[in-house]
């Protein structure tokens, strides 16, 4: 019996010897982090009770951070994955694109707030719900007024794709099913997307990289929405109130670093460019030669300032060249050149653009392509086109002249281009009417419609039923357009011609431009 605990003895005493050697071997192939107390660097060892001792009566342990929902650690990954990679390629695209998508990026990030805030708290009223969408309807309207103000930039078609689609925002309202709401706005963004990339597919991939990152954020957030939000957002009927929650959230700590901004290890900023050398002095006397000899109005003056010797290159003709002192000249209607003569030849006149009546015509059409409608290339057609629009259909009419146009239905939205003598009859519009290059164009609204935009539109006449009196009519480069509107006990239409000239002068008192709708009286 003794030896037997003897044996065990023995057999603790080495496995524990073995322990220590292998906990040595650690310590010393590992570098320790410097922020370690005295005890790591070498000092006398202290007892594990008087060490927990100590820790307890100095510092106070910290409470463990609270897990974080899986739902939300999925929407994380989904912000440094997709979103992020959208936000870099629209850096490298730069200009607006990159601004906007800094709007773009904050409204997802105000998402996860309101998504964090919905997995902790009870379900608010109507005031406190109004007040955690705020911020994401204020980044929603940003992105918007982007766009809108921005109509002559380069890149207005990608700032168009990026504010249609960014209504996709609102899925956390929607109840019922919102990845649908998700796949429509992704159709609504392919109406303006696929214009870029029907126009840089073969010039720059990089503008189409871009744009397969903004869709594959649609496609990401769908199955999202799908895994953890199938039937809406589900309040957490055991949490706190709304107010408190939101108080216990630190704006840092609870928002993911997927930031377009560099870290402070990227490249150096460029060199500043080379002090400027003294300014290169003139040799009057130099004769400028042909090819440095300024154009325009600056060559005239350049050659006045000669005085007396403006006239020094100038060559004699002699009698014989004369047309008023020989008929036959004139009768020939040349007179010839001398050997001599080093006159330049005139050069040739540029090349006037074909006619349009010589250019190849394309076939018309009209296709349901997903969400977009397309209508083009129609001409002098006897019969009106009806075509059947529903709530996500967007629809592009291109080219369509003495033509009319009918969209029965609810619809999104109506682009026209370069058409002439285009007649369109709508039921009802949840955006808008845009028509850009046209001319003696008719609109007629049956239903409701918000906005009426028209640019480089000469010759128009919009007939306003009496539920959209109060839509808005936006002109630019337009004139002669005029709005009917129904008025008086008859409900007769009205014919308000909108104004084409504007005075402005400035106003001292004011410290402002003033500007003033042009009356010519009678």
């Amino acid at each position: 019996m003794a030896s037997n605990n003897m044996h065990n003895l023995t057999t603790l005493i080495k496995r524990l010897e073995a322990a220590t050697s292998r906990l040595e071997d650690i310590a010393s192939s590992t570098e320790l982090p410097k922020d370690l107390p005295a005890i790591a660097q070498g000092s006398v060892p202290t007892p594990p009770a008087a060490a927990s001792a100590a820790s307890t009566s100095s510092v106070t342990p910290k409470a463990p951070s609270e897990p974080l929902p899986e739902s939300i650690e999925e929407f994380d990954a989904f912000l440094s994955s997709s979103v992020d990679k959208y936000v870099k390629l629209s850096d490298q695209v730069g200009g607006l694109v990159a601004q906007q998508a800094v709007d773009v990026l904050r409204g997802f990030r105000e998402q996860r707030k309101f998504l964090l805030v919905a997995a902790k708290a009870k379900k608010p009223d109507m005031a406190i719900f109004q007040e955690l969408l705020k911020p994401i309807n204020e980044a929603l309207m940003a992105v918007t007024e982007l766009k809108e103000s921005n109509r002559p930039d380069p890149k207005y078609t990608h700032l168009c794709t990026v504010a249609d689609g960014i209504m996709v925002l609102a899925w956390v309202t929607v109840d019922n099913r919102p990845h649908k709401h998700v796949e429509e706005c992704l159709g609504s963004a392919q109406f303006f997307g696929n214009r870029v990339l029907k126009e840089f597919k073969e010039k720059d991939p990089k503008q189409v990289e871009w744009l397969q990152s903004f869709y594959q954020i649609f496609r990401d957030l769908t199955d999202y929405v799908k895994n953890y939000y199938a039937n809406g957002i589900p309040w957490n009927p055991k949490g706190e109130s709304a107010q408190d929650v939101i108080k216990t959230i630190s704006s840092p700590a609870s928002v993911p670093t997927a930031s377009p901004v560099p870290s402070a290890g990227g490249p150096p900023p460029p060199p500043p460019p080379p002090p400027p050398g003294p300014p290169p002095v003139l040799d009057i006397k130099t004769e400028p030669t042909a090819s440095a000899a300024p154009g325009g109005f600056g060559a005239v003056f350049s050659e006045l300032s000669k005085g007396e010797s403006v006239t020094q290159g100038l060559r004699k003709v002699d009698k014989s060249q004369m047309t008023h002192k020989n008929p036959s000249l004139r009768a020939g209607s040349t007179v010839p050149d001398r050997e001599d003569s080093s006159r330049a030849k005139s050069p040739a006149p540029a090349r006037k653009p074909k006619p349009e009546s010589m250019r190849v015509k394309k076939p018309a059409r009209m296709d349901l392509e997903g969400n977009k409608w397309t209508i083009e290339n129609y001409d002098k057609e006897p019969q009106p086109l009806e075509i059947e629009a529903s709530l996500n259909h967007s629809v592009l009419i291109s080219r369509c002249n003495n033509t009319t146009i009918i969209v029965k239905g609810k619809a999104n939205q109506v682009t026209i281009e370069n058409s002439n003598r285009l007649s369109l009859m709508v039921d009802t519009l949840v955006s808008t009417v845009d028509v850009v290059k046209a001319q003696n164009f008719e609109l007629q609204v049956n239903g409701t419609i918000p906005t009426v935009m028209l640019d480089q539109v000469d010759g128009a006449q919009i007939y306003f039923s009496k539920e959209s009196t109060s839509a808005k009519v936006f002109t630019s480069k337009s004139a002669g357009v005029n709005l009917n509107v129904i008025s008086g006990p008859d409900n007769d239409y009205k014919e308000v011609p909108l104004p084409s000239q504007i005075c402005s002068y400035y106003d001292d008192a004011r410290g402002d431009v003033v500007n003033e709708i042009v009356a010519h009286a009678g």
